[in-house]
């Protein structure tokens, strides 16, 4: 069963517009959105190219390259959001490092829609000590805790990121780091939840292990895992509203497949009874 959507899903529409349709064709009436964001320390540096050597959290006059993607996925997935509250959580700063993440709101509450998830960044952004080593299980163990407790509705991850999960320069050719291991361990055991992640790039890179984790993760029940290079898009010499759409387009284009898996595999729905509990620290403040 597992191998039938584990199989590489190639990048089969050519617009926004089947995307859309096929999202509807797939039965996918609404989805539920989940939002996290990158705060180590590496955001200081990863945007010397791309940014004009500004940490990617700089919030001048006009948008970070965080908030350009936020907004652009908030313009095409909340069409899909029945309710618009959006769980927000930030990882990588001195309070969470590699091992929690924290509520963008202090009572734990939803964010209502992308323009507030906006202006909570703003707000917790001044406040934040960006910090060390990246892993993505803590914020994907977060998100199958969200999906168990909506009792198996469908729902997409969105992790927005400056970087790759830490290797540490003694780590072994051929070896996985102990943040490596853990992200591929969570990604692995999100394939048995209703869970598809998207992972967009932002800042420098490098991105070559993004990609073998998109490409090359085993043992899943289904493909669940997307990479999208927002730098890579958004620096191509088009008009805006066209780098917009393939940079959406890029985002959404596996959703349909995802979302068809989990209903074949009957993880919608379901409770799976067993799941990572975790708990949100509170912003920092």
């Amino acid at each position: 069963m597992g191998d039938k959507w584990y199989s590489r899903i190639g990048d089969n529409y050519n617009s926004l517009q089947e995307v859309t349709d096929a999202l509807k064709r797939a039965g996918l009436e609404s989805s539920n959105l989940i939002v996290g964001i990158d705060f180590t320390y590496s955001n200081t540096w990863t945007g010397k190219r791309s940014y004009g050597g500004r940490s990617l959290h700089h919030t001048g006059d006009g948008p970070n390259p965080y908030e350009q993607a936020i907004s652009i996925v908030g313009k095409t997935l909340s069409a899909f959001d029945e309710d618009n509250l959006i769980p927000c959580f930030g990882f990588g700063d001195v309070t969470t490092c590699d091992r929690d993440v924290f509520s963008f709101s202090p009572d734990n509450k939803y964010c209502e829609g992308f323009e507030q998830v906006l202006s909570q960044y703003r707000n917790i952004v001044p406040k934040l000590r960006l910090y060390g080593e990246t892993s993505f299980a803590p914020i994907i163990e977060m998100a199958m805790t969200i999906v168990e407790k909506s009792g198996g509705q469908y729902h997409v991850l969105l992790i927005i990121a400056d970087g790759q999960v830490s290797r540490s320069a003694d780590t072994a050719v051929g070896k996985l780091s102990l943040q490596e291991e853990k992200t591929v361990q969570a990604i692995v055991e999100a394939s048995k939840f209703p869970l598809s992640i998207i992972l967009v790039g932002v800042g420098d890179g490098p991105w070559d292990k993004m990609r073998e984790f998109d490409d090359n993760i085993p043992a899943r029940d289904f493909d669940n895992f997307q990479f999208v290079n927002f730098t890579e898009i958004m620096s191509k010499d088009v008009d805006n509203s066209r780098k917009e759409a393939e940079f959406a387009l890029a985002a959404l284009m596996e959703i349909p497949i995802q979302f068809k898996a989990t209903m074949e595999l009957n993880l919608l729905g379901e409770r799976r009874g067993k799941h990572p509990e975790r708990v949100a620290l509170p912003p920092p403040v």
